[in-house]
C-alpha cells in the first residue's frame, strides 16, 4: 500500500505543477494589467508604467517564460509575488485560504458523510416513503445551481429574522466586525455565520452523493457474496453493514474526491453571495482587475485542494480494497 500511495502522491505533485503552469500562462495571455493605467488624468508616462509592471512581475513586454520562472521560483521559496497594485500576495493569502478552507472542508465533510448515509438508507428502504422522499430531495438540489441555493437560503434567513424581530441566522460575512466576546464568544459567532454558507454547499453534495451511493448499494445487495454471508449465519443487517457497505464504498472513494473540483467552483459563488472574503471572491476580483499573479496563486490553491482530496481518496480506496494493499 505504501508504494501505491507514494506513486499516487508523486503523480499529484506533477499535476499540481502542470495545472499551475497552465493557469499562469493562460492568465498572462488573457489578462492585461497595462489596461489599469488607461484613462488616468494626468496620463501616466509609459516608462513609469513599464517600471511598475516589471516590479510587479507582470510586464507584457518582458519574456513570458522569464516572468513565469521568476514567479514559480518565488513560490518554491514561499513568495507568491505582488498584486497588480503592488500589495504583497502573502499578506492576504493566509487569511483568505483559511476562510475558504473553513467553508470547503466543513461543507465537503458534512455533504459526503450525510450523502453516503442517505444513499444507504434509500437503498435499504427501496421504493418506500423514505426512499421516495430522499429521491425527491436529491433531484431538487441536483437540478438547483449552488448560487441559487445560496440565494434561497439567504432569502429564507431574511424572512426568519424579520419574523423573529432579531438576527437568528447570519447571512453576511464570516464574523461580526469589532466583536469583543472572548474566545468562546468569537467561536460561537463564527459558527453562527458558518451555518448558511455551509448548508448551501452541503445540500448539493448530499443530493449528489446519495444517488450514487444508493445505486452502488443496490448493486451490492443483489450480489452472491452477500447471500453467502447470510447463509453462513449473519443477519441481513450485519451482512449489509459489515460486507455490503464496505464494498459499495469502493467506487465512491474516487467520486468523493474529484467532485470537490465542482465544490471549489461553487464556493466562489457562495463566498460572493454571503460576503466571505475567501479565495473564490479573490479569484473573481483578480480576473476583473487583470491581476495575473493572484489568478495563478488561487489556481495553485485550488489544484492543491482538489489533488489533496484525490490523495485522501486513494488512501480510503487502499483501506477499503485489500487488493490495493498488496500492490
Amino acid at each position: 500500500m505504501g508504494r501505491f500511495l507514494l506513486r499516487r502522491l508523486a503523480n499529484y505533485v506533477v499535476l499540481v505543477l502542470v495545472a499551475t503552469t497552465l493557469a499562469y500562462l493562460v492568465a498572462s495571455v488573457a489578462l492585461n494589467p497595462r489596461a489599469r493605467y488607461d484613462g488616468r488624468n494626468p496620463p501616466v508616462p509609459p516608462a513609469v508604467i513599464d517600471q511598475q509592471l516589471t516590479e510587479y512581475g507582470v510586464n507584457d513586454k518582458d519574456p513570458l517564460v522569464g516572468r513565469y520562472l521568476d514567479w514559480i521560483g518565488g513560490v518554491v521559496t514561499g513568495d507568491f509575488g505582488k498584486t497588480v497594485t503592488g500589495a504583497d500576495i502573502n499578506s492576504q493569502l493566509g487569511a483568505r485560504s483559511l476562510v475558504s478552507l473553513r467553508l470547503l472542508l466543513l461543507g465537503s465533510l458534512i455533504g459526503s458523510v450525510l450523502g453516503v448515509l442517505v444513499g444507504v438508507v434509500s437503498a435499504v428502504k427501496q421504493y418506500k416513503f423514505t426512499d421516495r422522499f430522499f429521491t425527491g430531495f436529491s433531484f431538487f438540489f441536483i437540478a438547483t445551481p449552488v448560487f441559487f441555493t445560496a440565494v434561497l437560503l439567504k432569502f429564507g434567513a431574511l424572512q426568519v429574522n424579520d419574523a423573529a424581530g432579531t438576527t437568528l441566522l447570519y447571512y453576511t460575512g464570516y464574523e461580526t466586525p469589532g466583536l469583543d466576546a472572548g474566545f468562546w464568544g468569537t467561536v460561537k459567532d463564527q459558527v453562527a455565520h458558518l451555518i448558511l454558507p455551509t448548508l448551501s454547499i452541503a445540500l448539493g453534495l448530499i443530493a449528489f452523493f446519495s444517488r450514487y451511493q444508493r445505486n452502488a448499494m443496490l448493486d451490492v445487495m443483489g450480489s452472491d457474496f452477500l447471500r453467502t454471508a447470510q447463509a453462513k449465519g449473519l443477519t441481513r443487517r450485519r451482512a449489509l453493514y459489515k460486507h455490503g457497505l464496505r464494498t459499495a464504498l469502493i467506487p465512491m472513494a474516487t467520486l468523493l474526491a474529484y467532485s470537490f473540483g465542482t465544490l471549489a467552483v461553487g464556493a466562489t459563488f457562495t463566498e460572493k453571495i454571503f460576503g466571505w472574503h475567501g479565495m473564490g471572491e479573490w479569484l473573481v476580483d483578480s480576473i476583473t482587475g487583470n491581476d495575473i499573479n493572484v489568478v495563478a496563486t488561487v489556481s495553485l490553491f485550488t489544484a492543491v485542494f482538489i489533488l489533496f482530496s484525490g490523495f485522501l481518496a486513494d488512501v480510503l480506496y487502499a483501506v477499503l480494497d485489500p487488493r490495493v494493499r498488496v500492490s
